[in-house]
């Protein structure tokens, strides 16, 4: 199909453009982009014209953590309804996270999620494998075997390997394979029972805490351990201002370490968890101010690379259950963007060319996709936003199944209107 996306601020940070042009698209791929005037008012050889006067032109966002549920819990979300909430965000690749059921440990699995985005998704999905079988931590899994089936990285997410002779082999097994690893930070031995952040409303409302040490210790660790083997690591939704400094002493210190934090990070303290209110329960927990400041100041100086939203959907049931007893975890998909926009470029705390950045080739590099970026040849991958459109959050009309987001009713501002996924508009 031939496209040609007319007269919109087209910013690619993967090339430092930031100006207003014409974008063609042609094959499933971008052909180029052209000034105005040379493509015309009607485009070029009979070619579709979107008008794109007035609007955001970026690559296709990139999130490289989101829970898409299948196999095994298709009732909170599956990668059709996963992958309509990416469109409707403006995402158009997501790597999804091992923790299905079965996990994502066998070849069989793997290509099963390739075969169903390809069927049923809206949205690229790049499949995450676990580092250890059915991520208990002891065995690893057949990594060269995953890998040759399409894994893109490796992850045990939310059940952090504690054995460190355990990571240690695997880092070293991954980087023999040109494999990144993705940690979720945390010694569990300091958060048995844990439910939030450990601190003066946790202690207020009676709930047991989770420290900020807990995240730290374990992002040491694994930074060590990525020092020793070599392997590339990547450091899952970064919370604690502490962790943030270990990764610039990573970086400082040549490690081949990245990291990520999520939108409600940057947004939410563990004040939101008042009223007992199990939307903004996740884990790592929402943090203090103090912490949300230095996460800004990372992202700011790139220290922190990427913004991922950690998108976990849960049933109504499941969230509507005792505080300490409800499960872990937000959606992100559908207000990333927006909450983005309104609480850190709007406020002058992150530049915009920054943050399409830290959401479209920043995380794509970490990973290794060829995605993110609107280079000519690239997959025609494209967003469009209108800076200027204000709305309410409303989970009633969400595309994801579940509803679970600490944000309903919030007033934002910056709204995907467009998403095109290989030069097919998927969402309009």
């Amino acid at each position: 199909m031939k496209l040609i996306v007319r007269g919109g601020r087209v910013l690619d940070p993967s090339t430092g453009l930031d100006r207003v042009s014409d974008l063609i698209l042609d094959d499933g791929v971008v052909v180029g982009i052209s000034p105005v005037a040379e493509t015309g008012r009607d485009g070029m050889d009979g070619m579709d014209v979107v008008d794109a006067s007035g609007l955001l032109v970026t690559p296709g966002l990139v999130d490289i953590h989101v829970h898409l549920r299948e196999p095994g819990f298709e009732y909170k979300e599956d990668i059709e309804s996963g992958t309509l909430a990416a469109a409707a965000g403006g995402f158009t690749s997501v790597c999804c996270m091992p923790n299905t059921d079965p996990a994502i440990d066998t070849p069989a699995v793997v290509r099963q999620i390739i075969e169903r985005a390809e069927a049923a998704g809206s949205a690229r999905v790049f499949p995450i494998a676990s580092l250890t079988r059915a991520m208990a931590g002891d065995r690893l899994s057949e990594i060269a075997e995953l890998k040759a089936a399409g894994a893109c990285a490796i992850s045990d997410d939310a059940f952090p390997v504690q054995n460190s002779e355990t990571m240690r082999r695997g880092m070293e097994y991954c980087a023999q394979f040109g494999l990144t690893v993705m940690t979720h930070n945390e010694d569990q031995s300091l958060t048995v029972g844990g439910a939030m952040n450990e601190g003066f409303v946790a202690t207020m409302m009676g709930v047991p805490g989770i420290p900020r040490v807990s995240e730290d210790i374990g992002a040491a660790r694994n930074i060590l351990l990525s020092r020793l083997t070599g392997c590339r690591l990547h450091l899952l939704h970064i919370s604690t201002g502490t962790t943030a400094q270990l990764l610039r002493w990573a970086k400082e210190a040549g490690a081949p370490v990245t990291g990520e934090t999520a939108p409600h990070y940057l947004t939410l303290t563990d004040e939101a968890c008042q009223g007992f209110n199990a939307n903004a329960k996740m884990n790592p927990p929402l943090r203090t101010a103090k912490d949300r400041a230095a996460l800004k100041a990372a992202l700011r100086d790139g220290t922190i690379d990427a913004i991922a939203t950690d998108h976990a959907p849960h049933a109504r049931h499941e969230k509507e259950r005792e505080f300490d007893k409800a499960p872990f975890g937000i959606l992100g998909l559908e207000t990333a963007f927006g909450l983005i926009y309104t609480h850190l470029v709007a406020t002058g705390d992150l530049a915009l060319g920054d943050a399409i950045r830290c959401m479209t080739s920043a995380p794509a590099r970490a990973l290794g996709l060829p995605v993110g970026t609107l280079q000519p040849g690239a997959p025609a991958d494209v967003a469009l936003f209108d800076l200027n459109a204000r709305w309410t959050v409303d989970p009633a009309a969400f595309r994801s199944k579940s509803r679970n987001t600490p944000f309903a009713g919030w007033e934002l501002q910056g709204k995907p209107v467009m998403t095109i996924v290989g030069g097919r508009v998927v969402r309009a």
